[in-house]
Formats: C-alpha cells, sequence, structure tokens
C-alpha cells in the first residue's frame, strides 16, 4: 500500500480541522489536512453556518480590537451590553439543563476571546451582525443576545479564509480523502491512519492524527439508532459527508462514546428544502425570526411558546419540537406589523411562503387541516395578548400572552393587521450531540479514562459540551478553540 508520512495529519476539512491544522503549522510541524468531500463540497457543516462566534468579552474595546476597520464614531450609534465568561458558562448551563460537562464549557469560555485574537492574527476577518443580532430601538441599534460578530462572508467566507490562510501558509490538503481505519501499534497507540485517495487506498503515518471530521448527522441510519423514530427523515442542514466516520473509528480503537447521544441541534427548516445542504443557499432555509409570531402544526395548534427566550436560546431545540408534530411539518404565522422585522432568509427566492387577507384563505394556501381551529388559535392568542407593555424585540420585553397553553412569554404581537403570511418549516438537523470524550490537552479519552496516545479530537465530534439544546454561535467557537487546542498539543 502506498504510504506518505508526516507529523500531523487531521482528518475533517471545517472550521475546527482548519484551527487545528493552522495551530500544528504554526508549531512548526509538516502537516496534512483529509477532506473527504471533492474541493467544490469542501468545509463540511461549517460553510453551512451563519458564522457567528460566541465569545465573552468585557468591554466594546475588546470588540474594537477585533474589528480594526470600523470607526470610533460608528460605535457611538451602537448599544452593546458586555457578555461576560460568567453570562457565558451560565448560558451553557441553562440551555444545556445542567449537563454540560464543567471542565469543557470552562475551557470554552476562558479561551473564546484570546481564540479570536489568535483567529484574527492569522488573517481572520471578522464583522458585526448587524442584520440577523440587532433591532433599532428609539434610534438606536441594540445588540442582543450575547452575539455580536460573524466572520466575514459568513459561512462561505470563513471555509473561503481558512483555505487561503492555509494556501498562504502552505498547509497540505487532500480532496476526496476517505479516512476509514485509524492505524495502531502496541493496541492502543496510534500511528497514522489508512485512507482512500480518489479511491486509492493509502496509509498516512503521523506521529498524531487528529480527528474533526463533524458528526453522524448525515447518516441516516445512525440517526434512527441513536436520535430515535422518524428522525432517518429528517432533513440535513448542511455537508452529506458528515456520516460519523471519525467517531466510528476513534471507538474502534477503544475510545469512550460520550455525552449526548440521542441530542442533536435542530432548527426550523424550509419545509421542501432539499435532502442535504444547498451550498448557494447555504444557511438561508432557516427560519429565525419565530419569536416575533407564531407556530402552529398541521391541525392549526400551538406548541411551543415563541417567546420563550432569545432564539439564540431556542432555535436549535425547536426543530426537534417540529418534528414531533403530525407529517413532520409546522407554520410559522406573522402578520403586516411584524413583517419588516423578518431576518433576510424569509425573503430568498427558494422559500415555502403563503400570503393572504385572511385567517381562513392563509391557512387553505399553507395546507393547514383544521381552519376553523387554526382562526380560533389565532383569536384566542391575540385575545391574550398583553397589550400594556411595549414591544421591544432586542431585550425580553415581558410581553407576554398568558391564559393560553402554551403561553408565550414576550414578544407577544397580535395577529389582525393583513396581509397575513405564513412559512411552512419542517425539521433540519444541524450536528449530532453524541461523540468523543477528550480531556485538556484535546486528548482524546478511552473507557478507562486515559488518553490514547497520538489521538486527539475537535469540533462536533467532541461529546459533553452540549445537550438538549445550545447557545447560537457557540459551535464554530467550541470548533476553533478545541481544534486550536488540539493542533498546538499535537
Amino acid at each position: 500500500m502506498k504510504q506518505k508520512r508526516v507529523d500531523v495529519v487531521v482528518v475533517g476539512g471545517g472550521n475546527a480541522a482548519m484551527s487545528a491544522a493552522m495551530a500544528a503549522k504554526e508549531r512548526g510541524r509538516e502537516v496534512l489536512v483529509l477532506e473527504k468531500a471533492p474541493k467544490a463540497w469542501r468545509g463540511g457543516n461549517s460553510h453551512f453556518t451563519g458564522g457567528a462566534f460566541r465569545f465573552a468579552f468585557d468591554s466594546t474595546d475588546d470588540l474594537r480590537a477585533l474589528i480594526p476597520d470600523v470607526k470610533d464614531d460608528e460605535f457611538q450609534n451602537y448599544d452593546i451590553d458586555p457578555y461576560t465568561g460568567d453570562q457565558y458558562f451560565d448560558d451553557l448551563v441553562t440551555v444545556t439543563e445542567g449537563l454540560t460537562d464543567p471542565d469543557l464549557a470552562d475551557y470554552l469560555v476562558s479561551n473564546s476571546y484570546d481564540t479570536m485574537r489568535w483567529m484574527q492574527q492569522q488573517g481572520m476577518r471578522f464583522a458585526l451582525l448587524l442584520r440577523r443580532q440587532s433591532y433599532v430601538v428609539n434610534g438606536r441599534t441594540k445588540f442582543w443576545g450575547g452575539l455580536i460578530l460573524e466572520a466575514v462572508g459568513g459561512g462561505a467566507g470563513l471555509i473561503e479564509r481558512w483555505y487561503e490562510l492555509a494556501e498562504s501558509q502552505g498547509l497540505e490538503v487532500w480532496y476526496d480523502a476517505e479516512a476509514y481505519e485509524l492505524m495502531t501499534e502496541n493496541v492502543r497507540q496510534v500511528k497514522g491512519v489508512r485512507v482512500l485517495q480518489q479511491g486509492e487506498p493509502v496509509e498516512v503515518l503521523a506521529e498524531s492524527v487528529i480527528l474533526a471530521a463533524g458528526g453522524f448527522e448525515a447518516n441516516a441510519a445512525m440517526r434512527a439508532q441513536y436520535l430515535g423514530k422518524d428522525w432517518d427523515l429528517a432533513l440535513v442542514r448542511g455537508t452529506p459527508y458528515n456520516t460519523g466516520d471519525a467517531i466510528r473509528m476513534a471507538l474502534a480503537v477503544g475510545a469512550e462514546p460520550y455525552g449526548h447521544w440521542s441530542g442533536s441541534h435542530a432548527v426550523q427548516w424550509d419545509a421542501n428544502a432539499p435532502r442535504y445542504g444547498d451550498r448557494e443557499v447555504g444557511d438561508g432555509f432557516q427560519k429565525h425570526s419565530y419569536p416575533l409570531g407564531i407556530i402552529v402544526n398541521r391541525e392549526g395548534r400551538r406548541f411551543v411558546d415563541e417567546g420563550a427566550d432569545f432564539r439564540n436560546y431556542t432555535y436549535a431545540k425547536y426543530g426537534r419540537e417540529v418534528m414531533k408534530q403530525p407529517g413532520r411539518i409546522a407554520f410559522q404565522i406573522f402578520d403586516a406589523a411584524t413583517l419588516p422585522l423578518l431576518r433576510d432568509e424569509y425573503r430568498i427566492r427558494q422559500i415555502t411562503r403563503a400570503e393572504a387577507n385572511t385567517l381562513d384563505e392563509l391557512a387553505r394556501k399553507l395546507g393547514i387541516e383544521d381552519t376553523e381551529q387554526f382562526v380560533r388559535t389565532v383569536q384566542e392568542f391575540n385575545q391574550a395578548v398583553d397589550r400594556s407593555t411595549i414591544f421591544d424585540p432586542a431585550v425580553k420585553d415581558g410581553r407576554a400572552a398568558r391564559g393560553i397553553t402554551p403561553p408565550k412569554s414576550n414578544w407577544a404581537v397580535a395577529i389582525e393587521k393583513p396581509p397575513f403570511v405564513g412559512f411552512a418549516v419542517t425539521c433540519g438537523i444541524t450536528f449530532t450531540f453524541g461523540g468523543l470524550h477528550i480531556n485538556d490537552d484535546g486528548q482524546v479519552l478511552d473507557t478507562r479514562g486515559e488518553p490514547i496516545p497520538g489521538l486527539y479530537a475537535a469540533g462536533e465530534l467532541v461529546g459533553g459540551l452540549f445537550y438538549h439544546n445550545y447557545a447560537g454561535g457557540s459551535g464554530l467557537m467550541a470548533g476553533s478553540v478545541f481544534g486550536r487546542l488540539a493542533g498546538s498539543r499535537a
């Protein structure tokens, strides 16, 4: 079999993998990146993200250091609250129902800002999340939900920039390179990986192997096995190449399964989106302005509190709630009052949308089976709205709809001003939460809790950080933090 020898081999081609590769290259190591996908599909799920990073910062001066091109007088128009390490940690604990691994969470939080600075020093560029994470209130731009910056160009821009930087550093990348087996000696010492490179078997010998190839969200059989009934039917938000290969290889050499294996990041996704992500549309099939309206199922009934929290803290679990509804479909409903506030993704050409001047007509156009129940649901919601509280989308305003089931805790606006608009959504899975156990050196642990020599991991296949739910922007941040850790240690 053909062989190649390097110092460090990275399995994967997304944000976590490139962070690891660049960190190892920075240490003077010879690095090879194995991207399973063809070049046109490189970047894994990172390409399909919005490119947002959640990190701790204490002042706007911290932000200015990351976006030096933004002029000081422009900042005077913004209201940006600090997002401290304690807030970040508390958010992780809250959304995961207290189950997040405290060591992993602490490492993520405490290294988030420093990693952002490191990425910037590598040549990554960032911008303010003006269109998706702010509202103009009383003439001022107010950011909300602890999420302020994105990579320039979103997820697609993030990946293109990583590969530009990798090329400038002379970092070698193989495409169509499917890693299928870890090579070991002395039972547990990892010494390389076996690869099919464009169909040809190759043994890549290395001192260290870093696994950063995503979860098993694109593997329908594994989804059904671990997530449960009907999850094989879910649409995949991102790449078709994240099929759990790296997790399987690690388990085969004794790695410990870790984290929430029956949990996943799953969002509301356009009902007629393709089976896998569309690289041109990117994350445009997501529909994340639901806190401003209501969501009903095919029977015309609401089933979640749309205003329970900022969308950053509910969107990754509400796709799962849609999955439970009849036909795995739901409808987001808005009227003329809130329509101008919807995010850009509601204006793409590839969208499942209906508009009508009456609720009855809207229900028929959307395909809601019980039209009378839908009209009754909207009327009962309108009557329950607390109209005495001022609507403010940039804060948890307490403008609630009470006395109905479920209630709506914030941003309750009566749906009464035509035209009425509805968007059909289903469940789109982003990534799975179950994976491998790592220590604070990024090493993969075996079932005895001991490091497997020569094996490291980063990104979505690291288990233990997310359970049940997810805080927006923490996935890319974790990929960079733990990717940098694995690369520097390897």
